[in-house]
């Protein structure tokens, strides 16, 4: 085949790509988005997408978006019966990151302007390993609920572990380990993620190592005016 011939070839592979990619993302028009127990005006799952099941107990939002090859989930395997009526729900407005991966059992919530980095993954339940003559896959571990408040970020690669909370507009740094709870606008990074800086009214945010450092508050308008030279 010649230079030319592989061109035109790519160039027409790459187009359907595209096209592939757009027809079947899963949008609100869609038989897929009719699984669900609630798919959003405006919310798309990016094509394609790397596991779909317990759709009936996943509620999404309106204007979200689930990039590609992402995996939610509620329940342990596909058909299963019993599940929690609203196991899985992510607001609105929200960015899942590719590759990201969220499975519930009882309760994972997400508010409204969470957005992802990519890579992400989130459980509300783990194995046991408590009987030391049983394979640890085929100990359950129970179910912790997990929250995210509205507004916060969660960096790349970050995991959310069973029975975390984390409050609202906080930020989760690159490859953290959360558990517990994370306070309302608090920055948390490490593993096991720690709070390494928290936001104090009329002051800014403040390190928490004991050095004193304050970052002072910007407005969105104040950093767009910076960064325009407005």
């Amino acid at each position: 085949m010649s230079s030319s011939s592989r061109r035109v070839l790519n160039r027409a592979l790459h187009r359907l790509r595209n096209w592939v990619e757009v027809v079947a993302a899963i949008h609100p028009d869609t038989d897929a988005a009719d699984r669900f127990g609630r798919f959003g005006r405006g919310s798309c799952i990016a094509f394609p997408a790397a596991a779909l099941f317990g759709e009936s107990a996943i509620h999404l939002g309106e204007n979200t978006l689930v990039g590609r090859h992402c995996s939610l989930s509620v329940g342990y395997f596909p058909d299963q019966d019993d599940l929690p009526e609203r196991g899985l729900v992510i607001g609105d407005r929200c960015v899942i990151g590719a590759r990201t991966t969220i499975t519930a059992h009882e309760s994972v919530v997400i508010g409204d302007d969470v957005w992802f980095g990519q890579s992400v993954f989130i459980s509300d339940a783990s194995h046991g390993y408590q009987d030391p003559g049983m394979p640890i896959g085929l100990q359950l571990g129970r179910h912790q609920a997990v929250s995210i408040g509205s507004g916060s970020w969660i960096g790349n690669g970050a995991v959310i572990l069973p029975g975390a909370t984390v409050g609202r507009h906080v930020v989760v740094g690159a490859g953290s380990v959360v558990r517990g709870h994370v306070e309302d606008h608090a920055v948390v990074a490490g593993v096991p993620a720690r709070t390494v800086r928290r936001y104090v009214p009329e002051v800014g945010w403040i390190a928490t190592d004991g050095s004193g450092e304050v970052r002072p508050p910007f407005t969105a308008a104040e950093v767009e005016a910076v960064l325009t030279g407005a």
